[in-house]
This record gives C-alpha cells, sequence and structure tokens, in this order.
C-alpha cells in the first residue's frame, strides 16, 4: 500500500511488545520481595514479627498456575507460628490423604475451608475458597517443618 514507515512502526511496536510479554514470565521470579511474601502470607492471616529472608521462589504456568516459595524465620515466629495452628479451631489431630481438604465439596461454590494439622515431618495450613462458577478456586498450603527453621508456601491454581 505504501506506508513502509508506518509498517516498520507497527512491526516494531509487535516485536518489542511480544518480547516484554515473554520474558516478563521469566523475570517474575526475581522480582518477588519480602512485601510480596508478606501480602501473600497475610492472606490466610499468618504474620511474622521477625525478620526473615527469601531463600526459594518459583512459578510455573499461566492457566494452571503453580506459587511456591520459602522463607527462613527466626525460632521464636516458628513456634508462634505452630502454636497458633495447633490451637486453632480448624486444627485436627488425624488427616486421610495427600491432600486433606473435603473432596465432596462443589469445586466452585461454597465456603472457604480452613485446615491445620500435623504430620511426621511437618505443621501445615491449608485454605480453599471457590470463586463462583467460572472461576479458579483458590488452594494454599502453608507448610512449617519440624526440622528447620523456615516456612514454605504453596498455591495451586488449576
Amino acid at each position: 500500500m505504501g506506508y513502509k514507515k508506518a509498517g516498520k512502526i507497527i512491526s516494531g511496536i509487535l516485536i518489542i511488545g511480544t518480547i516484554i510479554l515473554s520474558v516478563s514470565i521469566y523475570i517474575d521470579d526475581y522480582l518477588f520481595f519480602k512485601s510480596d511474601a508478606i501480602e501473600h502470607l497475610s492472606e490466610q492471616n499468618i504474620e511474622l514479627k521477625d525478620d526473615f529472608e527469601i531463600l526459594e521462589n518459583k512459578s510455573v504456568g499461566t492457566v494452571d498456575y503453580y506459587h511456591r516459595f520459602e522463607l527462613s524465620i527466626s525460632e521464636s515466629d516458628k513456634k508462634r507460628l505452630v502454636s497458633e495452628i495447633k490451637t486453632s479451631k480448624f486444627y485436627q489431630d488425624s488427616i486421610k490423604s495427600y491432600f486433606h481438604l473435603p473432596s465432596t465439596q462443589d469445586r466452585y461454590v461454597g465456603n472457604s475451608v480452613t485446615l491445620n494439622y500435623q504430620t511426621q515431618m511437618e505443621y501445615k495450613s491449608e485454605f480453599y475458597e471457590p470463586n463462583g462458577k467460572g472461576y479458579v478456586p483458590t488452594f494454599r498450603i502453608i507448610s512449617i517443618p519440624k526440622s528447620e527453621n523456615k516456612i514454605i508456601f504453596e498455591e495451586i491454581v488449576d
């Protein structure tokens, strides 16, 4: 059509946009800060009083999304969090399978479910919240290993 300059500008914009979108998926893991960790934990009413260190942060996928991070926490924060899990009204002594939240619950509607328990290796707090028909439910697992001063956060969106 004779619009070479306009074609070059439009193709340049599309190429730059594609590069930015592709790179942002991989850079996301490196742009995770303490404030992000605090925000994710506070959504489950978990507060760290002392300073902590981010040991690892990984996220995988776009449609089926999995996000996991590990924090090194103080001994006093660990003791307090374990005590909160064990004294919670959602605490259960016995568990039946790997995923412990009720499987009979409708995936998309209903009430939020929280379950706290311990295994041989760690203390866990699981949170499940349906977000309505057509929306993926929220499923988060927070684990505190018995042998280490750390906390592990996992979020699964499938």
